[in-house]
């Protein structure tokens, strides 16, 4: 059976064009003054082809780069066994016709999955905290750091108490900023990271080993940069929007039973915005918090004099015993979650963040009969 796709110069007016077969989603190429009917839906995350680019003879998805040739569907050359459905066409009346049913089938390459994208199991072993320092400075030669060495006395004191710790400094990993594929849709933000998939030199992994898999409690240390949590602190957290989007986009809590607390410490102030700031977003990636979940040092707006600020601190014995228990409070705190499990795998929806598409609600979504995978990149 021959569907009409409507008259064929409308699709020699661009290289990609939409259309339908019922309710499936497909793109009409035309390249060198011929035309090429196939699935309007990417193997890889489901993006949409029609909106993508044409690079040479081969359709580039918009979403995360995968391509197609524009007339056989098949992938890019090596990765031809990546191919998505093409369908038979013919022109009739100066109308574009394609076949009901495709005249190939969506086949996918072999593609190793990522170690991110394993089953999340806690393994036995004692309470585990992992420190994150957000502190930025030449690490070939490094200064001293009010909120790095609370929370070393945090991290020591937490392995004192029989938890297994390790701290990462963001200063000493390699990773790319989020290049904003969110932007283009909520799908297109994949777990794991896209980037991660695609670049094995991003060293983000460390962080979402450590906060997905490893951690039972984060303690967290930043400094006040103009009101604000440290520009690294923003790096990390614009990176980690892939675990808080799989609530959005697959109801699926990919952070339970995890504990986080702060170590916020600046010569300016706004100590209560930026808790405000890393309170708000620990809570929407599934983080319960200890009573007093932070601790905080500021001398005030005036106080530029920052080598008296960092000889306060280091003098402070009332500083290191709140960081002490602070550790103390989080460490108590993961055995609670832990002894009671009672973390959700999903969450109610209503008055959620996204608690619903909008996509969804006006019925837009894109379809396709043979609905592509979603495979590692």
């Amino acid at each position: 059976m021959w569907i009409d796709l409507g008259p064929v110069e409308h699709f020699k007016r661009h290289p990609l064009t939409r259309a339908k077969i019922g309710t499936t989603q497909i793109v009409v190429t035309f390249n060198g003054g011929e035309f090429g009917v196939l699935s309007g839906v990417c193997n890889h995350a489901g993006g949409p082809l029609a909106d993508g680019t044409l690079d040479g003879e081969y359709i580039t998805c918009p979403w995360h780069n995968w391509k197609y040739h524009c007339r056989t569907g098949l992938g890019e050359p090596g990765f031809e066994a990546d191919a998505v459905p093409r369908y038979d066409f013919k022109i009739e009346g100066e109308h574009l016709f394609a076949s009901e049913q495709p005249a190939t089938k969506r086949t996918h390459g072999v593609h190793p999955p990522h170690r991110l994208s394993r089953k999340i199991e806690r393994a036995p072993g004692p309470v585990r905290v992992v420190g994150i320092s957000t502190t930025n400075m030449d690490v070939e030669h490094p200064r001293y750091s009010t909120s790095d060495a609370l929370l070393a006395i945090a991290m020591e004191h937490a392995a004192s108490l029989g938890a297994e710790v390790q701290t990462i400094h963001l200063a000493q990993l390699k990773f790319r900023a989020c290049e904003g594929y969110y932007s283009k849709s909520a799908r297109a933000c994949t777990w794991p990271c896209s980037i991660t998939q695609m670049d094995p030199n991003d060293q983000m992994d460390a962080v979402y080993e450590a906060f997905v898999f490893w951690a039972d409690a984060i303690i967290l240390s930043t400094p006040i940069r103009w009101g604000s949590a440290s520009a690294l602190y923003y790096k990390m957290v614009e990176r980690l929007n892939c675990v808080q989007n799989q609530v959005t986009i697959k109801n699926r809590v990919l952070m339970r039973n995890k504990v986080a607390s702060f170590i916020i410490t600046g010569g300016q102030d706004n100590v209560q915005g930026v808790a405000g700031q890393l309170l708000g977003f620990f809570a929407e990636i599934g983080c319960q918090f200890p009573q007093f979940p932070y601790i905080a040092h500021s001398r005030g707006w005036t106080a530029e004099d920052m080598e008296k600020n960092v000889e306060v601190v280091k003098h402070s014995q009332e500083l290191r015993d709140g960081a002490r228990a602070l550790a103390a409070r989080s460490v108590d705190m993961a055995h609670l979650l832990l002894d009671h499990e009672h973390a959700p795998h999903t969450t109610e929806r209503g008055g959620r963040k996204a608690h619903k598409l909008v996509l969804e609600d006006l019925g837009e979504e894109p379809t396709d009969s043979e609905s592509a995978a979603v495979t590692p990149a």
